[in-house]
C-alpha cells in the first residue's frame, strides 16, 4: 500500500479525476491518506481522519514512508487552533496553516511538528491531548470563523460547507465526527426539547424527504452558528432556523443531538 499526507495548506478533493470535477472535500495540512489508484497525473485516496475518498492532484502528494505512517499514529494529535497561522520555512518562504490542520509528530516541549524530512516551530494556539473544556473550546473556535464564506467541500475559513465546519470544529476540540451531516447525525444522544440544548450541541435540519440537508452548532438559547451563504449567526426553535436578514425560516428542524457529556466526553 502507498501513502500520502499534505504538506500544502490544503489539497481539493475531486469526485473525478479532473480539475474541472466537483470538489467533494478537502486535506487540510498534515492530514494523511491512503493513495488506492493512480492513473496519470491523478490519484484516489482514502483519508485516514474521516474515511473520505476522492481523486486528488498527484503533484500536490508528498509520500509519506510506511514507517513514518506508523510514527504518526503512535504520536499524540495534534491540531493548530489560529484561523491563520504564517510559519517560517526559512528566509524566503513560509508556511500558511489554517485552523484546524494537523501538526505531525507535535513535541510540545518544543512547540515543533514534522512532515518527512521537515521540521517546522509554531508559537500558535495548538489543541492537544484530552481538553478539559471542549465545549468552551468548540463555541470560540465557531466565533472565529464568522463571515467566512460558504463553498461546497470546503473545510476551511477561505471556504466551507455546512459538516465541514461542524467536522473542523469538531476536530480542535478533540472530537472525531464524520464528515457530511447525513453521517454526524448518527452520533450522539437525542434531545426532546431545544431547551436542553447546551453549547456545542449539533442541529440537523431536512428536506422535504427526510434527507438530512443541514447542520449548525448552538451557540446560547435558542442562537445557532452555521454555513448558510457564510457562516453566520440566526435563530434557531423547534420549528428550524429562522434567518435574521431574511425574515422568515429557512431551514427545518429534524433533531439536536449531544454528542459531548457534561463531564467532557464524546
Amino acid at each position: 500500500m502507498n501513502y500520502g499526507i499534505s504538506s500544502l495548506s490544503l489539497i481539493p478533493v475531486r469526485k473525478d479525476p479532473s480539475e474541472k470535477s466537483e470538489m467533494v472535500t478537502q486535506v487540510l495540512f498534515g492530514e494523511h491518506f491512503e493513495i488506492k489508484e493512480e492513473m496519470v497525473g491523478w490519484s484516489y485516496v482514502n483519508l485516514a481522519y474521516d474515511g473520505y475518498e476522492g481523486w486528488i492532484d498527484s503533484k500536490m502528494i508528498t509520500p509519506l514512508p510506511l514507517r513514518s505512517l506508523k510514527k504518526l499514529e503512535n504520536r499524540p494529535f495534534a491540531v493548530s487552533g489560529d484561523i491563520i497561522n504564517v510559519i517560517p520555512v526559512n528566509e524566503e518562504q513560509t508556511l500558511m496553516l489554517v485552523a484546524g490542520s494537523t501538526l505531525p509528530v507535535w513535541r510540545p516541549y518544543l512547540k515543533e511538528f514534522s512532515v518527512g524530512k521537515d521540521t517546522y516551530k509554531t508559537s500558535g494556539e495548538v489543541f492537544y491531548g484530552k481538553l478539559k473544556n471542549p465545549r468552551e473550546v468548540l463555541i470560540r473556535q465557531a466565533l472565529k470563523y464568522f463571515n467566512a464564506p460558504y463553498l461546497w467541500g470546503g473545510r476551511s475559513p477561505f471556504g466551507i460547507d455546512c459538516s465541514g465546519f461542524t467536522q473542523i470544529i469538531y476536530k480542535m476540540a478533540g472530537v472525531k465526527i464524520p464528515r457530511d451531516a447525513g453521517e454526524q447525525v448518527k452520533l450522539g444522544r437525542a434531545l426532546s426539547f431545544v431547551d436542553e440544548a447546551q453549547p456545542g450541541d449539533l442541529a440537523f435540519f431536512d428536506d422535504e424527504e427526510g434527507n438530512i440537508v443541514h447542520v449548525g452548532i448552538i451557540w446560547k438559547r435558542n442562537k445557532i452558528i452555521h454555513a448558510s451563504g457564510k457562516v453566520r449567526i440566526d435563530n434557531v426553535d423547534q420549528f428550524g432556523i429562522f434567518n435574521i436578514d431574511l425574515k422568515r425560516y429557512t431551514h427545518k428542524m429534524r433533531v439536536m443531538k449531544k454528542i459531548i457529556n457534561a463531564d467532557g466526553t464524546d
